[in-house]
């Protein structure tokens, strides 16, 4: 190992600090910048069960009208 990662302690900055600037000017533009809607599961459990409904109901529809059931 060299010296730099044998003597670095948690206290030190691992940056330095016009690199964490250009770090933190990168993470404050373009897609990290858009503030988001928070994620609602219960609401892609809703559709992922409404979606299998209703293709479930259709392969049930085109088996009896192509005469299979």
């Amino acid at each position: 190992m060299s010296d730099s990662q044998t003597t670095s302690s948690n206290d030190e900055p691992r940056l330095h600090p016009e690199d964490q600037a250009k770090v933190d000017e990168f993470c404050s533009r373009g897609v990290n910048s858009v503030e988001r809607k928070p994620f609602k599961p219960f609401r892609m459990m809703l559709l992922l069960i409404g979606v299998t409904v209703v293709f479930s109901v259709l392969s049930q529809m085109i088996a009896k009208w192509s005469g299979i059931y």
